[in-house]
């Protein structure tokens, strides 16, 4: 099986189609073709590979160069997209041979972290990937904001096609990528897809000047629903200005969604607000995303807390190894071997990589099965990766 790397157009021919056939309704219609040829310059920057038995592509996966805030610091994150096989080179271990490449070299190039959005979380478990808590869905009433339309809040909210205000949504986007623990930005290439398609409506809050909050959304019809993206916002204000705006269509919508990060409290943004907060999780077309590290020695400098112990890393080709990790003045330091002297414990990639992002305690380790950590240990790396909960914001 060979496997190499497609760009431009060789994708209409190799990867593309056999996306299409893992990720659409198929067979597709005619046209189908020049969509493909429309939606190249959105992949463009990606890195794609192909697993081919002769001329006859068998599987496809490609990685989105991103980037990810992980614990404050804006890191590389290889974006692991399009995984397809086709039918008949199905569980043959095409996927893991491609996966390995392409994480390999992702990692080479300065890649130090890796998102993704499985069809099945066993299966990438292996790759060292660990669950990362899905955003929620905040559905309700726009009646039930009716108080907001009383207060007296500083700042607007202006109405636009995305297409219009494109550069002030993706600017936001930046800044939350600096604020926000988990949040991903996708590369300019592909950003601007929403731009150039300009299918949603955008409400843009602003205080002297300066974007606060904005939201994407989509109504279906007269007495309908009013769908929205991720209610994206600097901090209350900026949340309050989007949901008295919201607040206006009370005689239009029947109900409004948006997408909250999972650490979001809507039942607290008003008095006698009913709300339905829910994320269901289902596969393969509604999962959690998962993350992992590719590269621990690229977290150095890290704000961490001030554990100090060791760790072995086992059964993984990208970090397996021993490292004395140190967080004594606040930033991780790193230094490749043992010191017998200091707590350790023995860890996979997916236990690594489930500390570092902050969804798994210690304890949890050894009850998932991710390696093992005494009691010793247990504290250090409580202490050296405290608990936080990551927002995945950019979906790929």
């Amino acid at each position: 099986m060979d496997i190499r790397q497609v760009t431009g157009e060789e994708r209409l021919t190799t990867a593309l189609p056999l996306q299409a056939y893992a990720f659409e309704q198929s067979p597709s219609g005619p046209g189908r073709e020049e969509e493909f040829r429309r939606y190249l310059p959105y992949v463009d920057g990606n890195v794609t590979l192909v697993a081919a038995d002769g001329d006859r592509p068998v599987a496809t996966v490609s990685a989105i160069p991103m980037r990810q805030n992980l614990r404050g610091s804006v890191q590389p994150m290889a974006g692991v997209a399009g995984v397809a096989t086709h039918p008949l080179g199905r569980r043959q271990g095409h996927v893991r041979a491609l996966l390995h490449r392409l994480l390999g070299e992702m990692r080479d190039t300065g890649h130090s972290i890796s998102a993704l959005y499985p069809f099945r979380p066993s299966f990438y478990e292996r790759f060292g990937y660990v669950g990362l808590p899905a955003a929620r869905t905040a559905t309700f009433a726009p009646a039930d904001l009716g108080s907001l339309l009383r207060v007296q809040l500083p700042g607007e909210v202006t109405l636009h096609r995305i297409g219009e205000r494109y550069g002030s949504y993706r600017d936001l986007t930046h800044r939350l990528l600096g604020e926000r623990h988990g949040f991903a930005v996708p590369p300019e290439f592909r950003a601007v897809r929403q731009r150039d398609e300009d299918k949603d409506w955008l409400a843009v809050a602003e205080v002297d000047g300066a974007v606060v909050g904005a939201v994407r959304y989509r109504i279906d019809d007269h007495g309908g629903k009013l769908t929205g993206g991720d209610l994206l916002t600097t901090g209350p204000l900026g949340r309050a200005l989007l949901l008295r705006f919201f607040a206006y269509h009370v005689d239009q919508v029947a109900e409004i969604s948006v997408r909250v990060s999972a650490d979001e409290t809507p039942e607290l943004w008003a008095t006698d607000f009913a709300v339905h907060v829910q994320r269901q999780v289902v596969y393969p077309t509604g999962g959690a995303p998962m993350a992992r590290v590719l590269s621990l020695e690229a977290l150095a400098g890290l704000t961490v807390g001030s554990g100090r112990l060791t760790v072995e890393v086992v059964d993984d080709p990208f970090v397996a190894g021993s490292y004395l990790l140190d967080g004594a003045d606040g930033k991780l330091e790193v230094v490749r071997g043992l010191e017998p002297s200091l707590p350790s414990a023995t860890l996979t990639g997916a236990g690594l990589s489930g500390l570092v992002y902050g969804v798994l305690d210690p304890a949890d380790v050894a009850i998932r099965g991710f390696g093992t950590v005494d009691r010793s240990a247990e504290a250090e790396l409580r202490a050296l990766f405290p608990r936080c909960t990551p927002y995945l914001f950019a979906e790929f």
